[in-house]
């Protein structure tokens, strides 16, 4: 016996059951005896038996009939729903409510679901955006450092703050840091005021500012911006972001126009554009997960200078840039050490070959 009968079997395994169970009954058997032994309980083979005269072994669909199931006219109603708005509202949801505003049909959105996948209807869906090509460096852009930086935001939510960063594309260094209970233009300002700064970059923005130049900037003429860079007035560098509200502002146009730098948008939906700037946030967060912990706005900004300068700009060695900390590839020393690598390498594997030709067999076992 291979155990008792399941719950649901099919109606073949039933009409099997069956035979067998009238099959020992023919040679004497009980049809109880015969039952127990097939592990089918009795009941249930009476009930079979009776289901067999009437032609309907199979189960019936879960569910039932439920009293409260749509009608027919209600069907019909939301194919024609489907048919009139489907190529407007383009969801089931809206068209749920399309149909109450319309007074055609009144239907919750997962019954008007499942009316158009019965009847084998597919809403058109969004159509799909035309791509965008990606704009290419400025033709003036140098790709060394402080001539590109990115910014952006993160928010810290147990401090109840939020901070925006610049670094630079090329080194990768993490250069200025403003944390604020606020996210506007003035963050942006502040933040761009310490990097340049830090930098030591006052004076040679004094002088590519030129008024050409800064009127252009600060205008968003690229017809003037080409020009006054066709005379010669290149910008200090350039600054890339997402499309933020704080970094579209007319106010931060103005600020980073009279400095002399110019500004790079990433298309919108498309954050690779800004990776460089958009994963560091990313990076921070998953390596120093106790700044996520922080509640104290004070101590948040402690920790997170601390991090800043000494461990991410100075200790961790940043995959992009070839292993090398932000501060040797800002410097001027990441050539050296990527070369003092490769030339370590070939070194051993010399010296590796040269010990296994001058050694003897056993030696080397």
């Amino acid at each position: 016996m291979a155990g008792p009968v399941p719950p649901r079997v099919h109606a073949e395994v039933k009409a099997g059951l069956l035979d067998l169970v009238d099959h020992a009954v023919e040679r004497g058997w009980s049809a109880r005896r015969a039952c127990a032994l097939l592990g089918l309980e009795h009941a249930r083979h009476a009930d079979w038996v009776q289901r067999r005269v009437a032609g309907r072994l199979d189960d019936l669909s879960p569910g039932g009939n439920p009293v409260h199931a749509i009608l027919p006219s209600e069907r019909a109603a939301i194919v024609e729903l489907f048919e009139t708005w489907g190529e407007i509202d383009r969801s089931h949801r809206k068209l749920a409510h399309r149909g109450s505003r319309e007074h055609l049909v009144h239907a919750s959105e997962s019954t008007v679901r499942r009316v158009l996948a019965d009847e084998g209807l597919v809403l058109p869906g969004q159509p799909p955006r035309e791509p965008a090509p990606r704009a290419d460096w400025p033709e003036w852009l140098v790709w060394k450092p402080n001539r590109v930086w990115g910014y952006d935001f993160t928010h810290w939510t147990r401090a109840d703050r939020c901070s925006v960063a610049i670094i630079d594309i090329v080194s990768r260094k993490w250069i200025a840091t403003v944390t604020s209970a606020e996210e506007s233009s003035v963050q942006v300002e502040v933040a761009f005021t310490d990097a340049l700064e830090a930098e030591g970059l006052w004076i040679a923005a004094d002088q590519r500012a030129t008024d050409a130049l800064v009127a252009a900037l600060a205008c968003g003429d690229r017809a003037g911006i080409t020009a006054a860079i066709d005379d010669g007035q290149l910008p200090l560098l350039l600054a890339i972001s997402d499309n933020g509200p704080q970094m579209r502002s007319h106010t931060t146009r103005e600020f980073l126009a009279g400095v002399a730098i110019a500004q790079q948008f990433g298309r919108p939906g498309t954050p690779t554009d800004q990776a460089w700037i958009e994963t560091l946030f990313g990076h921070i967060k998953a390596e120093w997960p106790h700044l996520e912990k922080i509640t104290d706005p004070g101590a948040l900004e402690t920790e997170l200078d601390h991090v800043v300068r000494p461990q991410y700009n100075g200790i961790r060695l940043h995959a992009g840039i070839g292993y090398v900390t932000p501060n040797d590839e800002h410097e001027g020393r990441g050539d050296q050490i990527r070369q003092a690598r490769r030339d370590g390498l070939e070194q051993a594997r010399i010296e590796r070959i040269n010990y296994r030709r001058n050694t003897t067999n056993e030696e080397n076992k």
